[in-house]
């Protein structure tokens, strides 16, 4: 319990985007009901944290590898956080963030040890590092005594791997780790002039089509598929530019250099790097192009519906539990670029007539408003409170 009578939760993820960016806004949130502490690897993004949502902040570095001596450093380092703050909750957010939190929140008697799966690299892992995996999950979830997967596809492949006990696991709402701000992702926030400004800046016509990709350049985004896919469709039809907006991870999940060559020379993609407000670029976009191998419940799916935008997703966890095909969008099988060429462009010649704007948004108001999601989180919080949850792993 804090000084000023709440129940202290800590949320804890790997890096501060996770906490500034993908749980943007909950953090205040909550703030009225509990004392809220974010803590992840240092960097200047914390400060933003604090102030832009009011919470206090720590940094406590954690790599995304494995790194032996590192995670047993900040194993430790966490085990004495938990134990000086005594918190009724520590909830953790991403894989490494996972294991290390869980297990040293069991370590310091914190009673309610919650975790959310919002992604599971091992699900395109093969072989010894699958198998080791596999391990760390399966100590990871003992550690908790409550997982929230973020889509219930998600929650049948945990079920269906048997990482955990069933009656761990529990999907908030519709799926989604913190919704979508729908008053912030508006298509009505951008005027015609500045759409056409926009498209001055990176010197796209006013005929000319529009698609989008928004994620990590990465083999696992589908990268290698989209590229191939838009370079063909691109020697049919000329008045049409792909924007990519992202980092390149090649450390972590490399692309080929053939993919990445195109990437920076085509004349019909623009590769923006890493954007900090999308809402501009999906404003000028007609269609998102998302061919991601594995997802958690992905953010810019949603974002692009409340913009109005159709999304052409892989047929995967949360993809396909966010786009109802004929309605927001269409689903095609991961890793194949034919089927992707084709549903491409079946709607650029003539499937675009199929979506309206107001649907698309319509359909992510409905099911992932982020207020929606943070009020079901609030009650699951007060619902694990009043329980007597053990704290054995």
């Amino acid at each position: 319990m804090s000084e000023k009578g709440y129940k202290k939760i800590i949320r804890v993820t790997t890096v501060s985007g996770s906490l500034v960016g993908t749980l943007k806004g909950q953090f205040a949130f909550m703030k009225q009901f509990y004392e809220v502490i974010g803590v992840c690897s240092k960097d200047e993004e914390l400060r933003v944290l604090s102030e832009r949502e009011g919470v206090r902040t720590v940094g406590i570095d954690m790599t995304r590898k494995i790194t032996p001596f590192k995670d047993l450093k900040a194993l430790f380092q966490l085990y004495r956080f938990f134990k000086s703050e005594r918190p009724e909750i520590v909830h953790t957010h991403t894989p490494k963030a996972g294991t290390l939190g869980l297990m040293a929140a069991y370590l310091a008697g914190v009673p309610h040890r919650l975790h959310t799966i919002a992604g599971l690299p091992l699900m395109e892992a093969t072989g010894k590092k699958r198998i080791l995996l596999n391990l760390v999950e399966k100590l990871t979830y003992a550690c908790a005594t409550n997982i929230y997967p973020n889509s219930q596809g998600i929650y049948e492949f945990v079920k269906q791997e048997g990482f955990t006990n069933d009656k761990k696991l529990k999907v908030i709402g519709q799926g989604s780790s913190n919704g979508v701000d729908i008053t912030h992702f508006n298509p009505e926030l951008f005027s015609v002039r500045d759409k056409e400004t926009l498209r001055k800046e990176l010197s796209i016509p006013l005929n000319e089509r529009v698609l989008i990709f928004l994620g990590r350049i990465v083999a696992d985004k589908g990268i290698h598929e989209l590229i191939d896919a838009f370079t063909q469709i691109s020697e049919k039809i000329d008045n049409i530019t792909l924007i990519i907006g992202g980092d390149y991870e090649r450390n972590l999940d490399p692309i080929s250099p053939r993919t990445e060559n195109l990437l920076n020379n085509h004349p019909k993609i623009k590769l923006l790097g890493w954007i900090k407000d999308v809402r501009p670029y999906l404003s000028i976009s007609e269609l998102m192009l998302f061919p991601s191998y594995r997802e958690g419940f992905p953010n810019v799916v949603m974002q692009a519906g409340a913009m109005g935008i159709p999304v052409i997703a892989t047929d995967i966890n949360g993809c396909n539990e966010i786009i109802i095909p004929g309605k927001n969008g269409i689903i095609v099988p991961p890793k194949n670029t034919v089927r992707l060429e084709e549903a491409i462009l079946n709607y650029l010649n003539g499937d675009s007539q199929t979506f309206s704007a107001e649907t698309c948004r319509k359909l992510i108001i409905e099911r992932y408003d982020q207020k929606i999601i943070w009020k079901l989180l609030h009650e699951e919080y007060e619902r694990v409170l009043s329980s007597n949850t053990s704290t054995s792993c």
